[in-house]
């Protein structure tokens, strides 16, 4: 058996390895996600399966290119939700515009139940404390389940 972290190659989307972080003591923490990065518009997003093995991860890739190829628009509703989610009352037009521009999404995640978690990024640090960002998720027909604020 290798030490070698298990990969997942995918023709539209790249490598796919399973996700490590190594401890200051040296130490390997093997995760249960596999990570791979793709470009959108000169920027790279950070693409996450949950699973442990390339047998639970492979059914999850359909969901994520789908998700890839609608992306402005799964964007807006994730940004429209979490403008909503953290304004009293109706927001306005100009407020779900505003952040529109001010989320850029950072990292696609896909759950093995196929909910897609858009975690945003507060481009200009003006509505989330650093270190915390929002994250929108997205059921199978794209209607957001839950909006969480993450660290």
């Amino acid at each position: 058996m290798s030490d070698a972290p298990a990969t997942i190659d995918d023709p539209e989307l790249g490598t796919f390895t399973r996700a490590t972080t190594e401890r200051t003591d040296g130490t390997v923490l093997t995760h249960d996600w596999f990570v791979g990065t793709f470009s959108v518009e000169g920027s790279e997003l950070e693409l996450m399966l949950e699973g442990t093995n390339a047998d639970d991860v492979a059914p999850l890739l359909p969901r994520l290119r789908d998700v890839v190829s609608r992306l402005e628009i799964l964007r807006r509703i994730a940004t429209d939700a979490v403008v909503a989610n953290f304004t009293t009352g109706e927001p306005a037009p100009h407020d779900l515009d505003d952040g529109a521009s001010d989320l850029a999404i950072d990292t696609i995640e896909i759950a093995p139940d196929g909910t897609a978690i858009l975690h945003l990024n507060d481009e200009c640090g003006e509505h989330f404390p650093e270190g915390y960002w929002p994250a929108a998720h997205l059921n199978l027909d794209d209607t957001v389940g839950q909006v969480t604020v993450e660290s």
